[in-house]
C-alpha cells in the first residue's frame, strides 16, 4: 500500500510548497516531510486501521507573513485494503481548508 498527498493553497491558486506533514498511526509518527515545489510528497507507507495526516499550516501562512486561523490541520483517514494506494489532498487558504480521497 502507498500514500500520497497534495496540498494547494486555493488563496493563491498554486501548489503550497514548504508544507511540514507528518503521517501518524496510533500515536506514533511513521515518516514525515515538507511538500515540494508542486506541493507533493508521495511515496509514504500507510499501516492497515486508522491513520492521520497532520499538515503545519500554521508555519507555511507563518514564513509568506499570512495571518491564518488553523495552526494545524489534521486528516483521519482508514485504510481498508493493502493492496490500494491512498491519496489525501488538501486544499487549503487562511481562514478554511478542505480534503476529499483522491485517486
Amino acid at each position: 500500500m502507498s500514500l500520497s498527498t497534495h496540498v494547494l493553497d486555493a488563496a493563491l491558486g498554486r501548489p503550497a510548497a514548504g508544507v511540514a506533514v507528518r503521517l501518524e498511526r496510533a500515536g506514533r509518527v511513521l515518516a514525515e516531510g515538507v511538500t515540494d515545489a508542486d506541493g507533493r510528497i508521495g511515496g509514504w507507507t500507510p499501516e492497515a486501521g486508522a491513520n492521520r495526516l497532520v499538515f503545519d499550516t500554521g508555519g507555511y501562512f507563518a514564513a509568506r507573513a499570512v495571518e491564518a486561523f488553523y495552526p494545524e490541520v489534521s486528516i483521519d483517514f482508514t485504510v481498508g485494503d493493502p493492496g490500494e494506494h491512498y491519496h489525501v489532498p488538501l486544499l487549503l487558504s487562511p481562514f478554511a481548508y478542505s480534503t476529499y480521497r483522491g485517486s
